[in-house]
């Protein structure tokens, strides 16, 4: 899909791998919704991208909120993409340090913010996709964000893997399901990228992190999963597929 002259949301949008996905698209002629928390920097940030972005505050697990982001990108130019960026962490052991069974509500969670809101932003965005006339043979693309925690998930990441790990299932049944409509659904699942949360670990704990991908052995950059979502959107043929953007890592138990 040609994205020029036409609307992307991306979820997340204020920073990280959202922010430089934005940043990537409207270089490439899109108009872009920034979605994210109303605390986040995401006014700033649209400002900074100039007039073919806006910010529209919303959590990703409201229904309401989420129909407001696709009505002004809509309102911005035909919507044709969404890239789902959104998400947290949250560490939470099985059983913690006395024995005592770990928060049911902690884990309820981070599953509802990174598993229901993504299903909560897809359903809606292919609602809207659906509406759109093909183009080139399609109306639309999503794309999910995984993370390698899907498969390798460490200690005390057990409602982060299995969120992540219920995208990757998602996928595939989503692309088969929305085909007749004409729709693409794909995910990436990074693996350790430069985002803020690890920008805020010392120097040295950051390299030792970037050490553990084989090759390139260092942290991704936001920008490498901006090119990839990019590419995807403009590859018809990806569809259906969880695409793995980590150097070759494969994470230990801890």
């Amino acid at each position: 899909m040609d994205i020029r002259d036409n609307s992307v949301v991306v979820t997340g949008g204020a920073s990280g791998l959202g922010l430089a996905t934005a940043e990537k698209l409207i270089a490439q002629g899109a108009y872009v919704v920034l979605a994210d928390l109303p605390s986040s920097a995401g006014g700033k940030r649209a400002q900074e991208l100039g007039a073919r972005a806006r910010f529209v505050a919303a959590d990703v697990t409201d229904p309401e909120q989420m129909r407001g982001v696709f009505d002004a990108a809509e309102l911005m130019a035909p919507l044709r993409a969404c890239v789902h960026c959104a998400g947290r962490g949250g560490a939470l052991r099985i059983l913690d340090k006395e024995g005592n069974a770990g928060s049911l509500e902690h884990y309820e969670g981070l599953i509802s913010v990174n598993l229901v809101g993504s299903f909560n932003v897809l359903r809606l965005a292919a609602e809207r996709f659906a509406k759109n006339e093909p183009v080139s043979g399609e109306r639309g693309v999503f794309i999910l964000t995984s993370s390698v925690a899907a498969w390798e998930g460490q200690i005390g990441q057990i409602p982060y893997a299995s969120a992540k790990a219920g995208i990757v299932g998602m996928t595939l049944v989503a692309a088969r399901d929305l085909a007749g409509r004409l729709i693409r659904v794909c995910t990436i699942a990074p693996g350790i990228f430069d985002t803020p949360i690890i920008a805020r670990l010392p120097e040295k704990v950051k390299e030792s992190l970037g050490k553990l991908a084989p090759h390139p052995a260092r942290l991704g950059r936001p920008l490498e999963y901006a090119a990839l979502a990019a590419h995807i959107i403009e590859n018809q043929m990806i569809n259906g597929e969880t695409i793995r953007l980590d150097g070759a890592v494969r994470m230990g138990p801890r």
